[in-house]
């Protein structure tokens, strides 16, 4: 994997991946991701506001993310495959904690023409890595549907363990669904020299 850092937004290659941080010239592209697998996604996602599959509602969303980014506080990947201008998952980190927590929760969607091929995978391990070297990020949690036997994959393969079951833990798609709790853990954290 190769990392480059540019305004403060990184950027990876993985393999025959582009993985980086959405800035404001994503903003088509984003909203052209969400539109084409609109249908394929909604089983998997919280009901979305129409704005959210229009370039308004992007550019709004977008300058927030990098403002976000900018401080630290959470991270909008978008994947590429090289060669190629079309996003075919976005990987989000948020509720970015340091001191005492270091930990943080993902989330991600995958393209539906872009399923079964490792490409969520190796972008999941990559990004994951970079945020333990790079903020020190000690634990990243993640949740799945007991349904979705493909996420359920996907985070065993990255290394996740599985840590409990919520009860109606969120909404997804105007429904209180359970979901499986996991983690995967930095091993080779150490503590910061002025904690």
């Amino acid at each position: 994997m190769s990392v480059e850092i540019i305004n403060p937004f990184p950027r990876l290659i993985v393999d025959d991946l582009v993985i980086r941080a959405v800035q404001k010239t994503d903003v088509a592209s984003v909203v052209r991701y969400f539109q084409v697998n609109r249908t394929f996604l909604t089983p998997w996602e919280p009901l979305r506001p129409d704005s959210f599959f229009t370039q308004e509602g992007w550019d709004r969303r977008v300058v927030q993310l990098s403002e976000l980014q900018k401080h630290g506080l959470a991270y909008y990947f978008l994947i590429f495959e090289k060669e190629s201008e079309e996003i075919c998952g976005v990987i989000t980190y948020n509720s970015i904690m340091q001191f005492p927590f270091h930990a943080c929760n993902v989330g991600y969607s995958l393209a539906e023409n872009a399923q079964g091929r490792g490409i969520m995978r190796r972008a999941l391990k990559a990004t994951n890595q970079w945020l333990f070297d790079n903020l020190n990020m000690h634990r990243v949690t993640a949740s799945y549907m007991p349904r979705n036997k493909r996420s359920e994959a996907v985070l065993q393969a990255v290394g996740f363990q599985k840590e409990g079951e919520a009860k109606d833990y969120l909404l997804i798609n105007g429904k209180w669904e359970d979901h499986i709790l996991t983690s995967v853990i930095n091993q080779d954290w150490v503590a910061a020299i002025n904690e």
